[in-house]
């Protein structure tokens, strides 16, 4: 049965009058005419009596009415419902400890101010451990050191990092590495690097915080690789040595991801968005 039969059935039920009811649908008053009629036709009864101040239900009218308004009732629900989920309910995002120091914040404001009704979920953890989560359908978009290799992957935005290396200003630096925790992306990269400048093994010691490893190497405990923003952000711009790293040589910008199966509904925003 058409849903739009109905709806001028009861627009004509409720106003008791055809004329009122064109008026209201902004139909002609010869289509509300014949699609009543149209009704009758497919139910095989007449539902309404003319009288001289309009229209009045029969009695298999008065029974269709409840379950006209049920029917067309649930019809706006199921649309509002559709509609609805179209928007962007719930937004699980993941972030490295790094990007978490230097901008996370100010992406989490921006996105709340523009998609307020959007309810937000933060998860931070290294590259390694984030790429497993997201991979998992564990989280909606995350952002990852380095530009990733997965094919399930796609990136949405890009953010291009300075590396810099950090050493103590006034003493020559242990060779020791200090790094993030297990799975940190820039350590395995790192260690390379320094190793091929400098042709010696160094030592690895791993920390849970960007703030402690640069403590550590103020202290003189040993060098570390890390992005400029971070190093800014926590202010040792002029407590460290700092030495800027040939970009060709270790190239790893901080990059927005999301799966290629699971791609947000504000996907375009994402990648519009100034980072």
């Amino acid at each position: 049965m058409d849903s739009n039969l109905l709806k001028v059935f009861v627009n004509v039920a409720n106003k008791k009058s055809i004329s009122k009811a064109a008026n209201s649908l902004k139909y002609a008053q010869s289509n509300v005419t014949s699609r009543i009629k149209q009704l009758e036709k497919n139910l095989g009864c007449k539902l309404f009596h003319r009288v001289p101040s309009g229209v009045i239900l029969t009695h298999e009218g008065e029974r269709l009415y409840p379950h006209a308004v049920e029917i067309i009732s649930k019809i706006e629900l199921a649309i509002l419902d559709m509609k609805d989920m179209l928007k962007q309910e719930q937004l699980v995002v993941a972030s490295t400890e790094s990007n978490a120091v230097t901008r996370i914040v100010n992406f989490l404001l921006n996105l709340h101010n523009d998609f307020p009704n959007t309810q937000l979920e933060l998860i931070t953890n290294t590259t390694t451990e984030i790429k497993k989560m997201i991979m998992d359908y564990k989280v909606d978009i995350a952002f990852i050191s380095g530009v990733p290799k997965e094919e399930e992957l796609m990136v949405l935005n890009r953010i291009d990092e300075e590396l810099v290396l950090v050493e103590p200003f006034d003493e020559m630096a242990p060779n020791v590495f200090l790094s993030f925790k297990k799975g940190c992306a820039y350590s395995g990269f790192a260690q390379d690097y320094i190793f091929e400048m400098t042709q010696i093994e160094h030592k690895k010691l791993e920390f849970g915080s960007y703030e402690t490893i640069l403590g550590c190497v103020k202290a003189g405990m040993g060098k570390s690789i890390l992005p400029m923003s971070i190093v800014e952000k926590l202010r040792f711009e002029n407590e460290v040595k700092i030495s800027k790293l040939n970009k060709n040589a270790l190239d790893m910008p901080t990059c927005l991801v999301c799966r290629k199966d699971n791609i947000p509904k504000i996907v375009e925003y994402l990648k519009s968005v100034k980072l």
